[in-house]
């Protein structure tokens, strides 16, 4: 899936920096005015205003006043595309509380451009294909499957009593949205030291 992603976006590239390289000086001119306007809007989807849908994620996230580190790591990797894709999707979201709890400056330090591939790994590592609930998560864990992730990983999920857990982080809360679900966390999902 990863290869072929990649083999469609250097072929939009290619296509892209074709047609680019034919035109006049007034057509550059007019092309690099476009480029400075797109660096400054939302990529894909994400930049699409629609008020009568139900809420995506990333609508849903950038409502949530405990999301708000969510939804600028989320930009700052230029990831907002992903969120707002037909899904379905399941998202499991650190609240604010959560980046909180990594050792300090780390947060200020994956929001640095230099970091966005980095900051990028790390949120795509709190996103799996498919529509996973609490209740949805209850089921996986009693099959004893694992849950896949977009970045290839596969996280334990597990169940005591009443609570779920996704590689031991808690599962506050599960909403539903128009391409799939949130699910709260309260900490960040880092890759399990070897």
């Amino acid at each position: 899936m990863k290869s072929l992603i990649y083999t469609l976006f250097i072929a939009s590239a290619l296509i892209f920096l074709g047609a680019c390289s034919g035109g006049t000086d007034e057509t550059s001119q007019a092309g690099a005015a476009d480029a400075d306007i797109l660096k400054n809007t939302p990529k894909g989807q994400a930049s699409v205003v629609d008020n009568e849908s139900a809420p995506n994620i990333l609508q849903v996230a950038i409502g949530s006043p405990d999301h708000t580190t969510l939804v600028a790591a989320v930009q700052a990797a230029e990831i907002e595309h992903v969120l707002v894709n037909a899904g379905p999707l399941t998202v499991f979201a650190p609240t604010n509380a959560a980046f909180e709890k990594l050792p300090a400056g780390t947060v200020e330090n994956l929001l640095k451009p230099e970091n966005k591939q980095q900051l990028a790994t790390i949120l795509t590592r709190h996103a799996a294909p498919g529509s996973y609930a609490i209740d949805d998560l209850k089921k996986e864990a009693r099959k004893g499957r694992k849950l896949y992730m977009a970045t290839g990983d596969y996280l334990d999920v597990t169940v005591e009593g009443d609570d779920v857990y996704i590689n031991g982080i808690k599962v506050l809360a599960s909403i539903q949205t128009s391409n799939g679900i949130i699910n709260v966390i309260d900490e960040v999902i880092l890759p399990k030291s070897e």
